[in-house]
């Protein structure tokens, strides 16, 4: 039963991911599933469920897990760690679609539509995001109260920059899949940037 619920789930996300949600039919998830419309609706009540199912599983639970993981004390080095894991997540998810050719581009239209069309995804995804900003400012100010960063900085910019370094993608630039390793060295050269200097 569990099985067959996430069979589902990941197919039809990798429908969404090629087609665009709202031009996934029913018939479309029959043909991929090879299975028949009651059986659908007896996971899903109907395909908005089902596409809100596919955006908390892929992407808000991750996100979730990873900031909940951060410890108490974590600095800045804590957080590209929690950040890395989340990035990490997304790039196995798509991975385990049989179609390769799904991009970052492809995610962000899905995002898109998922907040755009759902306020309940969209009020949950906005929560994450001030928890995010929130555990950014904290881990900036931990690292300034140790002494391991600038204490001339502003912290709320900085934080803001740490949580858009993921909105940096742009597929207009001809990045069609997000480089997350290159992501993560880009957290770090920002990190490297606040350190103070070593005196000689």
């Amino acid at each position: 039963m569990k099985d067959r619920r996430e069979y589902i789930i990941r197919k039809a996300m990798e429908l969404y991911a090629i087609k665009g949600f709202r031009n996934v039919s029913i018939t479309d998830l029959q043909f991929a599933l090879d299975m028949g419309r009651g059986t659908l609706y007896y996971y899903f009540t109907d395909q908005d469920e089902l596409f809100q199912t596919c955006m908390e599983k892929y992407f808000l639970e991750p996100k979730q897990r990873a900031l909940n993981k951060v410890p108490e004390n974590a600095g800045i080095d804590g957080m590209i760690a929690a950040v890395a894991e989340y990035l990490h997540s997304l790039e196995e998810a798509l991975m385990t679609f049989d179609n390769k050719a799904i991009n970052t581009s492809n995610v962000n239209d899905l995002m898109f539509t998922a907040y755009s069309q759902f306020p309940a995804l969209r009020r949950k995804a906005q929560r994450l995001a001030l928890k995010e900003l929130e555990l950014w400012r904290k881990a900036i100010f931990i690292d300034q109260r140790a002494d391991l960063i600038r204490r001339d900085i502003d912290r709320e910019q900085i934080a803001m920059m740490f949580t858009h370094v993921k909105n940096t993608f742009d597929p207009a630039l001809g990045q069609t899949q997000m480089n997350f390793s290159l992501l993560i060295k880009t957290y770090s050269e920002l990190h490297n940037l606040l350190k103070k200097e070593e005196i000689m």
